[in-house]
């Protein structure tokens, strides 16, 4: 298969090199030429035309997308896209489509507890709020959406985390420890509250991340099971007692997995995963 003439022009036009900071032009170039093949399979020597760039150039940004999935070579045809694009695609569209899909919940778990509710992703070592309800309480919950929030203090974090290794937990607490976030405790009692946390599905900040701030979090998963966000409810310390605490890890839990049945999740038991 060959692309026409036509489409050939359109997509040199498309990805002609644009001026760029140095240091960035061989990434620049890679997604160039990722742009130059949505059309379909296409030869390296048109690739050389189209990006501009001599053959050798062209053949090892190819061939280091190739190595990634990012591309796909096939013979007597050329360079298509590979099927690493279709992972992230789909990982794009289930971050864009979550908050729409999350909302109707948030809104009904808002109403039942009278209490700040949030939504929130992973965003490599830190929670990404990505939707806030307030409460109905006169207090002030300081979080924003948009905002990046540490991921051992917090309640949406720690949910965040729970299907993670002890390795991995021990690499953010750490972590956090360095950058002047300091969890309530020792290693040895964070990780054994997060085994707790983990076996039950749920997950609390016990005014760890701010002062008289309490929350109950709990996963949101995919149809894979993956944990790709979490919810939170939070209140002060007066309305978020241990006793209100343990009575909303029910109703938060059922929320997200609500919220993860939409996404494709299908429930299976509770159990300890560490």
């Amino acid at each position: 298969m060959r692309n026409n003439s036509r489409s050939i022009e359109a997509s040199a036009k498309a990805a002609k090199p644009s001026a760029a900071p140095a240091g960035s032009q061989t990434l620049l170039r890679g997604l160039d030429l990722l742009e130059a093949v949505t059309a379909g399979p296409v030869a390296l020597a048109e690739l050389s035309t189209m990006l501009q760039l001599n053959r050798s150039t062209v053949h090892r940004l190819a061939s280091a997308l190739v190595d990634r999935g990012y591309l796909k070579f096939v013979p007597r045809e050329g360079y298509m896209l590979g099927a690493k694009l279709l992972e992230l695609g789909y990982s794009a569209r289930q971050q864009i489509d979550l908050p729409r899909v999350a909302r109707p919940v948030l809104e009904k778990l808002a109403e039942q507890t009278e209490d700040t509710v949030h939504l929130g992703l992973l965003d490599g070592n830190k929670a990404l709020y990505v939707d806030k309800i307030p409460g109905r309480r006169r207090i002030d919950i300081s979080s924003r959406v948009g905002e990046r929030h540490p991921l051992c203090s917090t309640g949406l974090g720690k949910a965040l985390l729970l299907d993670s290794s002890r390795d991995e937990w021990r690499a953010h607490f750490e972590a956090e420890a360095g950058r002047g976030h300091h969890p309530a405790g020792k290693f040895q009692e964070w990780v054994d509250n997060m085994r707790t946390y983990a076996a039950g599905g749920y997950s609390f900040d016990l005014e760890e991340n701010e002062d008289r701030i309490r929350c109950v979090g709990a996963p949101v998963r995919d149809e894979s099971g993956r944990i790709v966000a979490a919810i939170s409810v939070a209140s002060v310390a007066q309305y978020m007692d241990d006793a209100r605490m343990n009575e909303l890890i029910g109703t938060v839990t059922s929320a997200a997995d609500e919220i993860s049945k939409e996404l494709g999740w299908v429930p299976v038991p509770r159990g300890k995963k560490k």
